[in-house]
């Protein structure tokens, strides 16, 4: 289990078809078309929009920014935000986007407003293992993908394919990452085999087609699915992005 254990109506959304995957538009902030200006980021920091999940102190799990147009949505896997089949959504939960090196660059942020799939409160079915959540900070006036910029969300894409995948173990300050190609593990679960994914990293998002410098791009998995994330910390596994999560999606972001 990849999440460390802890105790505790539809709008329109502008979606493009791109090559067979579904791609929310580009973000707020510093998006992936828009980085000439920026400064490569080192190789073991994360971008802004990547950042660990807390709860009573600890951080637990991963979640990072996906574009919207309040600017202020967050991806994870839904064992992050809900205990599954006779739980119910954790409380009290909060954000640090860009976490590394045990230091929240820019704070802490309130989740709120958790999303996921009936199919994953009903009976924690494991193809259905992402949620959305958003994030607010008491007296900012900014949204938080105006700070961090954003990833796009990518469905129906290939299963094989180049991907940037990022999690913070429950045991290090630092996170995990790796580049990889994915495969497909059955009908509806991609994997990767990465080194160090261990209790923590549940929800890093798999991105495809990242700028080398904000090492943003297009959001195709994160870190859940078979075994919560997988039953060991060298493989890892993600629910396949399909229609399912088009449309948690754009049930998340059509709100008022």
């Amino acid at each position: 289990m990849r999440r460390a254990r802890v105790v505790v109506t539809v709008g329109a959304v502008v979606l493009l078809s791109v090559t067979g995957t579904v791609v929310a538009g580009a973000g707020h902030g510093l998006s992936p078309a828009d980085s000439s200006s920026a400064k490569p980021l080192p190789p073991e920091q994360p971008a802004a929009a990547v950042g660990a999940l807390f709860l009573d102190g600890t951080h637990y799990c991963t979640a990072s920014v996906v574009h919207s147009d309040h600017g202020d949505e967050l991806l994870t896997a839904a064992h992050c935000l809900h205990d599954g089949e006779g739980g119910d959504y954790l409380t009290g939960v909060t954000f640090a986007p860009g976490y590394h090196d045990g230091v929240a660059p820019l704070g802490f942020w309130d989740v709120g407003d958790e999303l996921v799939a009936p199919g994953w409160t009903d009976a924690s079915d494991p193809d259905l293992d992402f949620g959305f959540a958003t994030a607010h900070q008491t007296g900012s006036t900014r949204p938080l993908e105006a700070i961090t910029g954003s990833n796009r969300l990518g469905t129906g894409g290939p299963f094989a394919r180049p991907v940037n995948v990022t999690g913070y173990p429950e045991s290090d300050e630092a996170p995990a990452v790796c580049s990889t190609t994915s495969s497909q593990q059955d009908e509806h679960q991609l994997r990767v085999d990465c080194p160090g994914f261990a209790t923590g990293t549940s929800g890093g998002p798999w991105v495809a087609d990242a700028d080398p410098a904000t090492k943003l791009g297009t959001v195709v998995g994160v870190v859940g699915g078979y075994e919560y994330g997988g039953d060991t910390d060298d493989v890892s596994y993600s629910s396949y992005f399909g229609d399912e999560i088009a449309a948690l999606y754009r049930q998340a972001t059509s709100r008022p």
